[in-house]
């Protein structure tokens, strides 16, 4: 058994947080930017288009993301595709998370009242006007509170990534678990962290809601 400090303990699980951080917003972000263009596709005029986003939706809401990580990171180099655990775990939070967040998307979208795209359309504006003017600024204030929720649930889902190897917070604490025999303090650690990381935006995000309950 190693000796560590309670500081060595700490410090450690603080650096591997940082990963954490890294990895919960390039993969929310790059998320967002493929659940946006999904989510023009969902609204789109055309079935084709609309039945394909469904699919990808059904698919990647319908399996595990643990499951998804595996096909990511065993079955890419198995195409010739060399992938590292880092890039393994953003291709796999990015198609999960743009998934979800074009479905949430989609129901604010709905939420604007129909009268809004016949308002536009009597303006002469086309398809994509419509939703750049009218309807998105509308439904991107709906969507605000929810998405903030939904990136908590990113932030924890990072967990995850640690079966296929990449040293985030919760592989640094089975690391450190593993060297210490300390799993108890080890692991309340990591639960501290992820709280402290979770519960701000969790708070502002039922400010949001509330916010948005008032304005209506």
């Amino acid at each position: 058994m190693i000796e560590f400090s309670f500081a060595q303990i700490v410090e450690g699980l603080l650096l591997a947080a940082r990963w954490t951080v890294l990895l919960s917003l390039v993969s929310f972000i790059t998320g967002g930017v493929v659940g946006l263009l999904l989510l023009v596709m969902r609204v789109s005029q055309s079935r084709v288009l609309r039945s394909l986003v469904r699919l990808y939706i059904e698919v990647f809401q319908g399996t595990p993301l643990l499951l998804q990580l595996f096909i990511v990171y065993f079955g890419l180099p198995l195409l010739g595709i060399d992938v590292s655990p880092w890039m393994a775990a953003t291709l796999g939070l990015t198609f999960f998370t743009s998934a979800y967040l074009a479905e949430i998307w989609r129901g604010c979208v709905e939420a604007v009242p129909k009268g809004q795209w016949e308002a536009s359309a009597s303006l002469a504006m086309n398809y994509f006007e419509q939703l750049r003017h009218v309807i998105l600024p509308q439904a991107a204030r709906i969507a605000i509170a929810p998405t903030v929720g939904f990136g908590v649930q990113a932030i924890k889902d990072t967990a995850l990534v640690s079966i296929i190897g990449f040293a985030e917070l919760t592989k640094a604490g089975t690391q450190i678990s593993n060297a210490t025999f300390r799993p108890f303090l080890v692991y309340g650690l990591v639960a501290l962290i992820y709280f402290a990381l979770c519960y701000p935006l969790t708070r502002y995000a039922r400010a949001l809601q509330r916010k948005w309950h008032a304005a209506r």
